[in-house]
């Protein structure tokens, strides 16, 4: 597996509606590996492919447990909490949704900005497997947001599109701030 370039905004590929995964082969499970290695590495829980410069339509997502009850105590497993586990997900749509909740959002195209966004509180997406399976999947919580988040940069939407004007206008001042003072 490869670690990818994260594409930062306002990186053109970034505002691209991403093309349809016509097979499930196996560069398509090279990509989405690639990926999931990017985002681990990234510290992140969800990654779509034009963030690392890819216009296709797929995702990885590994969403940790909300519930701090099934995170298994530190002194009895080295493994990961339980949570999604890692999603492989090719050409995700979403069928329904239901509810409203407000989460704070990060990306990893925009590193160190976050921002109150609106999000369907649970949500049914169709989508295929690595193995190029159809798969239905109810959601809720943050693995809902999460693959909110992920089909809206499929779609070319950045989360900073998902607030008003005035509040998009100060994020991204306070992006482009964070970025200069990083440079």
């Amino acid at each position: 597996m490869a670690v990818l370039t994260i594409r930062l905004w306002p990186d053109e590929v970034l505002r691209r509606k991403a093309d349809p995964v016509e097979t499930v082969d196996d560069e398509v499970c090279r990509v989405l590996n690639d990926m999931a290695e990017t985002m681990y590495r990234q510290n992140g829980i969800g990654l779509a492919a034009p963030q690392v410069g890819i216009s296709r339509r797929m995702i990885t997502l590994d969403v940790p447990s909300e519930d701090p009850e099934e995170d298994p105590p530190e002194h009895l497993s080295p493994a990961p909490p339980p949570g999604s586990g890692l999603l492989l997900v090719v050409n995700p749509r979403i069928t329904a949704r239901e509810g409203k909740l407000v989460v704070t959002e990060g990306c990893l195209s925009f590193p160190g900005l976050e921002i109150d966004i609106q999000r369907s509180e649970r949500i049914t997406v169709e989508y295929l497997d690595e193995t190029g399976t159809p798969r239905t999947k109810v959601c809720d919580g943050l693995l809902a947001v999460c693959f909110q988040h992920e089909i809206d940069h499929l779609d070319g939407v950045v989360f900073t599109d998902r607030v008003g004007l005035v509040r998009r206008r100060l994020a991204l001042r306070d992006y482009e701030k964070m970025r200069r003072e990083e440079a």
